[in-house]
């Protein structure tokens, strides 16, 4: 599965589940605020309770009722949480469209381009750590690079050998016409020295 697919998908099941939301809380509203309910409600007015005692009690001396509630709700958490941490990678390129020349093309992994526009941006004079992502579409991705510079770099000579050095050669080996990026500068803390 792509990851716009995957994209499309989560904007879908999102806006399913939010709308199932705001039925039922519309309607939980209304029947408060006094509307007769729907025919669909499960109970009749809106001075009923949601679990009467009976209903919450019911199962209360079966002794698969707690561990089966603890368990399904636990998948519940578990599901959720590994939806929520696959969210943000979603959005990141999985893959490049690169013209092979001879009218076809071939598919790069971006991970790969990442790599190799990492290191050689670390690499580079007062660039003390750099981390780069792709984003966007196949045919027409964008960077996010995060440098941090050593105190005593120029920012805008940083920012010029990286566009005009590791950006352009990316840009050029997988033959994008352009390839913008959205470049952070940072400084690299020291802790005071110590004068005695």
């Amino acid at each position: 599965m792509t990851a716009m697919r995957a994209g499309g998908v989560n904007r879908a099941l999102l806006g399913l589940i939010g709308l199932l939301l705001l039925v039922l809380g519309g309607a939980v509203l209304a029947v408060g605020l006094g509307a007769p309910p729907p025919s669909w409600w499960i109970h009749g007015g809106p001075h009923d309770v949601l679990l009467t005692r009976a209903e919450r009690t019911h199962y209360r001396a079966a002794r698969w009722w707690w561990p089966a509630v603890i368990a399904a709700l636990a998948v519940i958490v578990v599901l959720a949480l590994w939806w929520l941490t696959r969210l943000p990678r979603r959005h990141r390129l999985g893959e490049l469209r690169v013209d092979t020349g001879d009218g076809g093309a071939a598919l790069l992994r971006a991970g790969a381009l990442e790599t190799a526009l990492t290191e050689e941006s670390a690499a580079g004079h007062g660039v003390a750590h750099a981390r780069i992502q792709l984003h966007g579409r196949r045919a027409r991705p964008w960077a996010r690079a995060v440098l941090q510079l050593t105190p005593d770099t120029d920012p805008s000579t940083a920012l010029s050998e990286f566009t005009a050095g590791p950006l352009a050669r990316a840009r050029e080996s997988a033959g994008l016409a352009a390839l913008p990026a959205e470049v952070r500068l940072r400084l690299v803390r020291h802790r005071a020295e110590r004068v005695s």
